[in-house]
């Protein structure tokens, strides 16, 4: 990963909005109202500090159905597992390990056999 990539994911990593989202949606997805209350932010923070974990495709957004209003909402869920910075020769190398829906895993399945 070139330096400004890694770069760009340590400096929103190292923004405290950003890993709140990132550490209260592992727990369940949640919406951009609920991240709000729960990050202790504002919405336009919320909205663009998701919008930067999306471009690093650190976040991700679903569509789920409300039952109250009879439409849908949007809530986000983290799509990593781990992220690791690693010295070789002389080089800094960012490796991100996300998470693999139930799809993807269907699909690679499917393609070994």
């Amino acid at each position: 990963m070139s330096e400004a990539k890694i770069e760009a994911v340590a400096g929103l990593l190292e923004d405290e909005t950003a890993r709140a989202i990132l550490t209260q949606t592992s727990r369940e997805p949640m919406s951009a109202s609920e991240l709000k209350q729960r990050c202790d932010a504002s919405g336009p923070t919320i909205y663009r500090r998701l919008e930067q974990l999306r471009e690093r495709d650190l976040i991700e957004e679903q569509t789920r159905p409300d039952p109250e209003s009879g439409h849908h909402k949007q809530v986000y869920a983290p799509n990593l597992r781990r992220v690791t910075v690693e010295l070789v020769d002389g080089e800094l190398r960012l490796e991100i390990d996300r998470r693999e829906d139930m799809s993807d895993r269907f699909t690679r399945l499917i393609e070994n056999i």
